[in-house]
């Protein structure tokens, strides 16, 4: 069903680990140049960089090509979502070939081509099926087909393409499917989490086939995508469009919903947290470890507005001395086991991924603010002259 084959992927991914391997000094230069030979990889990669400026520029292209279009034939609504379906089709078979004949892999451009079939498709639906009518927040069974192929084309492009964000959008397109079952707020929170936690429950199951092979880095991002889908979904604080006044000026969530239904969630995202950190440690998972930490943060902020209690400007203050105290404690718990280690765990730097990741980040970030590095030159006046000191050394005067 993916569109790369197993063996490529794999040697793909045992290149990347020699490099970090050779880059953190795990090898010799020698042993290096010996293993590179044998992890020669007929797709074609480029860097980050490179990728997201191709994956721009060939949305850009596709978007202004099919706008051109639309101007000069000025289509009427249903032969709109005609050319649009076709402008799909027709994206997608060139992200197909951009893969089958140029053997490109994560490059941007077959991305963006495989972005824009997905949203062609559901646009050429809507107008083909609706007249270009908006998403209502009635309940209209009709309208369920347009996010629901959004989801399925999605979640095609995930498994065909392997992109994480494919699967991201699918979720997103999820968001839109119970409003048109029902417009009560609690069916259509517990409807999302069932939705997720069944992907959930897919994908572990199909991570547990793939726990050592090149598979298992993209199924454990989607687990924690599912997992901070869930924990969304049910923390009623963020879910809700008043999310800002709720979190300065007190709860208003508590209205919205039946009081068995709030007061259980309030409950679910005090158990989800340490749930979550354990699947994670015990699978030595970084990402879901991760979502574990951030969706306990969120807790403890979102705790107030849950109990409807106000919030104080020294909250925040209190927050990081709680979050430093517990990351002082692990490292120290880390740093006191045998050679540092703890059930698999250390709080040493054994990769330079970590710094890597940094150096990208100053790099993205210094252009964005050079006025906060560099100050600008002070204006000098011209009248200004130093002077004025009594005596002057090695013969200068006083107005040296």
């Amino acid at each position: 069903m993916r569109i790369y084959s197993a063996s490529s992927q794999e040697t793909l991914r045992n290149r990347k680990l020699l490099t970090d391997w050779a880059g953190d000094g795990f090898i010799t230069k020698a042993q290096y140049q010996l293993l590179e030979k044998e992890t020669v990889s007929e797709l074609r990669t480029t860097n980050i960089f490179l990728r997201l400026v191709l994956f721009l520029f060939t949305l850009i292209i596709v978007g202004a090509g099919a706008a051109l279009f639309f101007v000069v034939s000025r289509p009427s609504g249903q032969t709109s979502g005609v050319f649009f379906l076709i402008f799909a089709a027709v994206c997608y078979a060139a992200a197909e070939v951009a893969v089958s004949q140029a053997r490109l892999y994560r490059h941007g451009i077959e991305e963006a081509l495989a972005v824009c079939s997905v949203g062609f498709l559901c646009a050429g639906m809507q107008d083909l099926l609706f007249s270009g009518s908006l998403y209502s927040a009635e309940p209209d069974a009709a309208h369920l087909v347009v996010p629901a192929a959004g989801v399925v084309f999605s979640l095609w492009i995930w498994r065909r393409f392997g992109p994480s964000y494919a699967f991201l959008a699918a979720m997103i397109f999820v968001l839109f499917l119970p409003g048109h079952w029902t417009s009560s707020r609690s069916p259509q929170h517990l409807i999302v989490a069932v939705f997720y936690a069944t992907g959930l429950a897919v994908v572990a199951a199909l991570r547990a086939r793939h726990r050592f092979d090149y598979l298992d880095e993209a199924y454990s991002i989607v687990e924690a995508f599912l997992w901070l889908g869930i924990y969304m979904a049910i923390n009623l604080q963020l879910s809700s469009l008043n999310m800002p006044a709720q979190m300065w000026g007190g709860s208003r969530a508590a209205s919205e919903f039946a009081r068995p239904f709030y007061w259980g969630t309030w409950v679910l995202i005090w158990c989800l947290p340490p749930v979550v950190l354990a699947r994670g440690i015990r699978q030595k998972d970084r990402f879901v470890i991760a979502v574990g930490a951030i969706a306990a943060v969120v807790t403890l902020v979102s705790n107030k507005p849950y109990l409807g209690w106000p919030r104080h400007t020294w909250d925040p203050m209190l927050l990081g001395i709680l979050l430093t105290g517990v990351a002082v404690f692990i490292q120290r718990s880390l740093a006191r086991g045998p050679g540092g280690i703890r059930h698999g765990f250390t709080a040493a730097r054994l990769s330079g991924k970590d710094k890597h990741w940094i150096n990208i980040g100053a790099t993205v970030l210094g252009p964005l603010s050079p006025h906060s590095i560099t100050p600008d030159p002070q204006p000098s006046s011209p009248d200004f002259r130093f002077g004025g000191g009594q005596t002057g050394g090695g013969g200068a005067g006083g107005d040296f």
